[in-house]
């Protein structure tokens, strides 16, 4: 059966990349220029260093600073207006999945008009979109790379996406020393996030060949590097081999998609406010586990991979993946779900209510077990908690 491979961006990978930018810039023939960041990237100077990078006498600059995590509606309106207010021609996204999520969806505006949940799902963006240039800060999301925007409806209290070929950004500047300030915490749950996007879309019922070389070669990159990252944030070997897997795992999760740890995490983060890679990392042990009585055959060749330790039996080997997630996740002090929430602590009283909501979530579509009952979801929240 023939398969889709989708590439779209053109992407600058290195140190002083941003240098490029104004460069980049002329050659979409830009002249009005929305730069999308929240406000820690702006606390730590990465937001001047790429207003710098931008020639003031050729491009008339505005700034947006008002992304958060796991970004609303209402966000994405405040930046449309600024944007539509000032007759912007180009977007520079700068930050991590938050801010390139918002900014993918300010430009959906612009070109369409409406409002954003017009365009939910898959293939709903009708005109093409105004130039965009992501810049990340974190190495986890790919959002730099892929067709997706995540949002959250606080109206209905959900997560969902858009989905749309049209949205992916057209310009990548991908420089790793952005990435050096990121804290400890943070790098742990970003980088958990890419290991998701490599095991979900390893295993998906829409993975195909190339999906697959993508997605296994990013688990080898991130579980090699994400634990040096983590210990030591100037180990720059190391921060940009995690930013290099997660163009290369955006390629895998963009084509074959993902399954039931981001559904499960949307859940999560659109009620309690989790931050979308803690959300993943809580539960993507149990559910590897859960997933490996239908694929054990993709789970071992996962473990293989990154040499872990092999028995020959595979009712025991299958399951090594997941003990080495559940160990990673331990070692680099993710809080289990009891201990997580941003206003309100989750209770095992919530458990019921999350797993009916989850089911409702699309990435169940490409799940490699389809027995997912609300029952399974609530027990992996339990070991999860």
């Amino acid at each position: 059966m023939a398969k889709e491979f989708f590439i779209k961006t053109d992407v600058t990978f290195g140190a002083d990349s941003v240098q490029e930018l104004s460069r980049v810039l002329h050659a979409f023939n830009a002249k009005n220029v929305l730069v999308v960041y929240d406000k820690g990237v702006a606390a730590v100077g990465i937001a001047d260093k790429v207003l710098a990078a931008i020639d003031e006498k050729a491009f008339r600059v505005v700034c947006y600073d008002g992304v958060v995590p796991n970004p609303t509606n209402e966000v994405v309106e405040e930046g449309y207006a600024i944007a539509k207010a000032n007759q912007v021609d180009a977007i520079v996204a700068v930050g991590g999945g938050s801010s390139i999520d918002t900014a993918k969806a300010i430009n959906v505006l612009l070109a369409n008009g409406g409002g954003i949940m017009d365009y939910e799902g898959i293939g709903n963006v009708p005109k093409p979109v105004l130039p965009l240039i992501a810049i990340p800060t974190t190495a986890g999301t790919s959002s730099e790379i892929t067709n997706v925007a995540a949002l959250v409806d606080t109206a209905s209290v959900r997560k969902y996406v858009l989905i749309d070929n049209k949205i992916v950004p057209d310009k990548v500047i991908a420089d790793p020393e952005f990435t050096r300030t990121v804290p400890p915490f943070v790098t742990a749950a970003t980088g958990l996030d890419a290991i998701t996007h490599a095991v979900e879309s390893y295993v998906s019922i829409e993975a195909n060949f190339l999906t697959k070389y993508n997605s296994l070669r990013a688990l080898q990159i991130f579980h090699e590097y994400l634990p040096r990252a983590y210990r030591d944030g100037n180990d720059m070997e190391a921060r940009e081999n995690m930013m290099l897997g997660c163009i290369v795992v955006g390629f895998g999760f963009s084509n074959a998609n993902l399954g039931l740890v981001h559904a499960i995490a949307h859940t999560l983060s659109a009620h309690f406010g989790l931050a979308h890679g803690d959300a993943n990392a809580c539960v993507l042990p149990y559910v590897v586990a859960f997933n490996a009585e239908k694929c054990s055959k993709e789970m071992i060749e996962l473990a293989k991979a990154i040499n872990l330790p092999m028995t020959g039996d595979e009712e025991k080997d299958k399951f090594a993946l997941a003990d080495e997630l559940l160990r990673m996740t331990r070692k680099m002090g993710i809080k289990p779900l009891r201990e997580q929430g941003r206003n309100t602590k989750i209770t095992e009283s919530d458990f019921d209510m999350l797993a009916e909501e989850a089911l409702k979530e699309g990435p169940l579509h490409f799940n490699p077990r389809q027995d997912v009952t609300k029952e399974v979801i609530i027990d992996i929240l339990k070991k999860a908690f």
